[in-house]
Formats: structure tokens, sequence, C-alpha cells
């Protein structure tokens, strides 16, 4: 394959820093590559380095004559005084960029919310990145290098945008290079992998789960010293080789190396254990909205929510940006009244709520973190029963990536993922029993994401998590929920029927009917309207289906509540209950999917 940009020998250092040191990498025709490595160790100064954005101290960085870059990096760059449109086509006539499906596909991913002839100094943080980004789509590029393209969009604007870069850069054209955090867009996307550690950089090949295998094959043979990011690594591989229940597409590597690899490694998460640890301390009642609705003024953002909340349930919250995330939380936490309905909590739920902003450290910006933890409880346990094992808030806080020397650092002096590690760790030793995560993934890298992961495998309590950060999502929640016009709606099929059902909405409002559903059999035809003697029928079957939910659904959330008054000590009883439990929801699943499906077809 054809060179188009590289580097030869590369080496780099600040005063107190080397960053690297001897590196040589190069990129080829067809090559999408992902950098992964910890905050702080040089990936977006390496993307610097490669685009000439950075001047090396020593070595060589080579380009192919006739290559173009185009660079997407964490500045703004933008010009307030300028339309929308006008950033992102420039004086390019209205004819040509319009006839342009680069262009079209483009400004539909990512514009299609915001005014075209609008200003972009009204624009907010993540819309202005969604310009920038757009910006750089439209051109021509050889070479596209992009830092943390990501960041501020949503679940639907993420899967956009891998789609696009993989038919953008088919096998054999042009080049890709991203320094993310998002493991399923690596997934997606990236055919090989960078990783940037100890002033070096490391190739595999493939997507994350390939490169997760590598590294874990590659730390096998390291130091005793390395034997604890082992088995970190070695538990995300299995969670990577078993797949996220709501996936359809199982990740793709070495199966029989995987399996040899983890075949000691237990279940992620213990359910039965937590499941029950969780009803001996919250009792059978949680949080139930109840019919529950919030208005602000004349603009409803949440209709008729009924949902009870279970001991241990585990629950990803999904919706654009606006369709009352925040406000399905504030319900939970108590911070939002309903405008009409009610909210009923139990007794004995201590809510704790990890927001998207640092609250709880404004008081404690000239305090070293040492003495932010002083004051709270002296030992945290992770696990129950036999499992069950106790920590200090320094172990808790090394499990979470900081060292020693770094307990004396005031918190104003920490990184934004520092800040953010240290904010879940104060939540986590006031000891709630109902844990509520505000897109918790923020300024996280990949290895750190996968220890905060591991903290909430243990944890034995109710989590409701709203993130954009699709692999997170997937990894630490059993079950998907949307708000889709205001409406909180089950998503048997995860985020793929998040994604499915979102495009259906996207059609049926551009084209002001109800769109048609592609067969299954033959894709791309559409569904005939029904009529006659099959829409009646069809009604029939949606409403009786309607009824099988509903009384599922309550033979489940009394199950669920039937656990209370289980003898705790009867792990088998319980097993066989949780199991019980299980083929209901999995019936339940089967039922809601043929509903989809009429909803659909009906209209």
């Amino acid at each position: 394959m054809a060179h188009l940009l590289g580097a030869e020998a590369l080496h780099l250092e600040y005063p107190t820093k080397v960053v690297f040191d001897s590196v040589t990498v190069g990129l080829n025709e067809g090559d999408r590559i992902g950098i992964v490595g910890r905050n702080g160790d040089g990936k977006s100064t390496l993307l610097g380095l490669l685009t000439g954005r950075i001047q090396q101290d020593a070595g060589r960085i080579t380009v192919r004559r006739g290559v173009t870059i185009g660079v997407l990096d964490q500045s703004d760059t933008l010009d307030d005084s300028e339309t929308i449109g006008h950033a992102v086509v420039g004086d390019t006539a209205e004819h040509e960029w319009a006839g342009d499906p680069k262009v079209r596909d483009v400004i539909a991913g990512l514009l299609s919310d915001l005014p075209w002839d609008g200003p972009i100094g009204t624009l907010s943080g993540g819309q202005r990145r969604r310009v920038q980004l757009a910006r750089l789509l439209v051109g021509d590029w050889t070479v596209m290098c992009l830092d943390e393209p990501t960041n501020h969009l949503d679940v639907e604007g993420i899967a956009w945008l891998a789609g696009h870069l993989r038919k953008r850069w088919p096998a054999g054209q042009g080049g890709l290079v991203v320094v993310t955090h998002d493991r399923w867009f690596l997934d997606e996307v990236c055919t090989e992998t960078w990783e940037v550690h100890d002033r070096i950089v490391e190739s595999f090949e493939g997507g994350y789960a390939a490169y997760i295998l590598q590294r874990v094959e590659r730390d096998r043979m390291a130091a005793a010293s390395e034997q604890k990011r082992l088995n970190l690594a070695r538990k995300e591989l299995a969670w990577l080789r078993r797949g996220a229940p709501a996936r359809t597409a199982k990740p793709k590597f070495r199966i029989d190396a995987a399996n040899q690899l983890i075949e000691d490694v237990p279940e992620i998460r213990d359910t039965t254990r937590l499941q029950s640890h969780a009803v001996s301390r919250l009792g059978k009642d949680v949080v139930d909205l109840l019919d529950a609705s919030v208005a602000y003024g004349s603009t409803t953002v949440l209709r008729d929510v009924e949902w009870r909340i279970a001991p241990g349930e585990r629950t990803g919250i999904l919706g654009v940006n606006g369709a009352g995330k925040s406000t399905l939380l504030g319900l939970i936490d108590g911070d939002v009244e309903p405008t009409s309905g009610r909210v009923k909590r139990g007794t004995t739920v201590r809510v704790a709520t990890l927001t998207q902003r640092l609250d709880e450290l404004e008081e404690h910006l000239s305090d070293p973190v040492r003495v932010v933890i002083a004051g709270l409880r002296t030992s945290y346990t992770i696990g129950s029963g036999s499992k069950a094992r106790d920590l200090t808030p320094s172990q808790l806080l090394e499990q979470l990536g900081f060292s020693a020397a770094q307990l004396s650092t005031p918190v104003k002096d920490l990184s934004g993922g520092q800040r953010r590690r240290l904010q879940l760790l104060l939540i986590l030793l006031d000891q709630p029993n109902l844990l509520v995560l505000d897109e918790p993934t923020n300024d996280l890298d990949t290895d750190m994401l996968a220890a905060m992961e591991d903290l909430l495998d243990s944890w034995p309590g109710t989590l409701i998590v709203v993130s954009h950060d699709r692999y997170f999502l997937e990894r630490v929640t059993d079950q998907q929920y949307a708000i889709l016009d205001g409406r909180l709606r089950h998503l048997p099929g995860g985020v793929d029927e998040y994604l499915r059902l979102r495009a259906v909405q996207e059609r049926t409002a551009e084209t002001g009917a109800t769109a048609s559903v592609p067969s299954k059999n033959h894709p791309g035809e559409s569904v005939p309207a029904l009529g006659g003697a099959g829409l009646r029928a069809a009604q029939k079957e949606f409403a009786s289906l309607e009824r099988r939910i509903e009384k599922l659904q309550l033979q489940i959330d009394t199950a669920r509540t039937a656990l209370a008054d289980h003898d705790q000590s009867d792990y088998l009883g319980l097993g066989a209950e949780m199991q019980r439990i299980g083929g209901l929801e999995s019936e339940q699943q089967e039922l809601e999917g043929r509903w989809y499906e009429l909803s659909e077809l009906l209209g």
C-alpha cells in the first residue's frame, strides 16, 4: 500500500519531561488509525507532530507529494460574526454545495437542528464543535486527523460520524487518524490502533476489541508490577468476548485466543448477589414515577411517565439533547417536582447524583486531595457476602488512577479527568443506595473508564446512567430506556433499537407521514400499507400485545418486590427466582419487539 504520512525516529522533550523517544510510525492508503493512551501521555501531541503544528526536536515527518491533510483539534477557531452556512461552505455557490451528496450528508448528519443563516456567536460550545467538524468534513482531504471528534455528539451523532468515515475512507483510499476515548467508535471505525505510553507508540492490528486482546497477551508476559493493569484488561476482554446483551454484532477478534486468556475470569457482575444485597439495603420500594408529567410554562417536557425502579436495577437513559433526560433525573433525585402525577420514594432510599458540573469540589479547590477525603468514612466496602472487601479511601483513589504523590496535590491543580474521579469517590464514600450518573465519562481516558466500570461492577445498589458513551452505557447497565416525544419507552433491543426509532422519527418529521418499514427478507423494499382484514387483524394483535405486556410487567414487578421478603442467605432460592424473573423479562422483550413492528406498520 502507498505511503501517505509518517514519522521516523521522532524525539520530543520539554524541560521536565521526555514525551517521545525515537518513535517511528506510518499511515498508508486505506488505514484508519485510532490513537489511545492515558491522559497526558502524548496522544494530541503525536497528532500535532504528524500534522506539522508541533516541531520535533529530532527525527523527521514524511508526507507524500500531493497529500492534503485536514485537521480537527480541540481549540475553537470559529469567527463569532460569521453565519453557520458561511463557516461550513464559505463562498461556494449554493447550487454547487447543494448538489454535492457529501456536503448534504454532512449538513443532515450534524447541523439539521441549527439555523443555516444563524450567527456563530449565538451557539453553545457543543453546537460550535459540530459546526467546526462539519466545516472540515465537507472539504476534500487525502488524510484527515481528528482530535476527540465525538465530544459534544450524542449517540445518534456518533453513529452517523462512524458510518460517514467508513464510507469516506474505504479500503485502499486515503487515510484517517483519530484520537478518541470513545471505545465503541474505535471498534466501528478503526483498522489499526496506536497506543501511546512510556515515550513510545505501539501498534496493534484492528479496533478496540482486538487491541485489548493483544494488550492482554503482551501484558501477560510483563513484569509483576503490571499485574493489576493486566487483570483489569482481562476483565474487560471477558466482557468484549461475551458481547453486550443489547448489541447484535460481536467484536471481531481471535476467539480461541480470547477464550484461553479469559477462561478463569468470572462473570463481570454477580447479578444475584448484587440484587439481593441491594434489596437488603433498599427494601422493596425505591422510586416510583406514577403517571408523572413535567411542563415548563406551555412546554411539556415529560408526559405520563410510569416507571417503578426496582432494587438493584441498572438502567441507561437515552435521548437527544433537550429531550428531558436531566428533567427525568431531577424527578428521581427530588430536584424536580412533577406538574401532574406523583413520585413515591422508599423511606430507606439515599440518592446521590454525579452531575456534569463539579459542584462538590468548589469549596475544596485549595485543599489537598487527602484533606478532602479525610472527613469522610475511613473504609468503603465493595462486593457482598464472601466476596466483600474493605478499601480505604486511598486504596479507592489508587483504583481510580491516583498515585500516592497526588494525594498531596491541591484540587485546583488536578486535571479535569482527575477531578471527575475524585467527585465520584466522594459520592461513593457517602454510601448511597441509588446512584445517578449524568455523563460520567467526560474527561476520562480508556484506562480510567475501564477502572470506573470495574468499580461500578461491585457496587450493590440501583444505578441510573445518562451517557452518550455507548460502550460505557452497555457495559455498566443491563437495560436501556429512551425519552421519545416526552414519553419514557423501554428498549428491548438496546441502543440499536433507539437509533432505529430515531431514524423513523426523523423520516416521519421530514415527510409528514409515517415512514415505511424495511422488509426483513428484502432490504430496501417497503411494507405495503395494510387494509381491510389485514388492518383489523393487526390492530387486534396490537391491542392483545399491549395487554399481555402490561400483565407481564405486573408479574415482574410483583416478583421483584417479593425478593425483599426472601431469605437473603438462600442463594439457591434467590438464583432460581432471579432466573424466573429473567425468563419473564425475555418473554416481555420478545412481545415488545413484535409490538414495535406493529406500531410502525399501523402508524
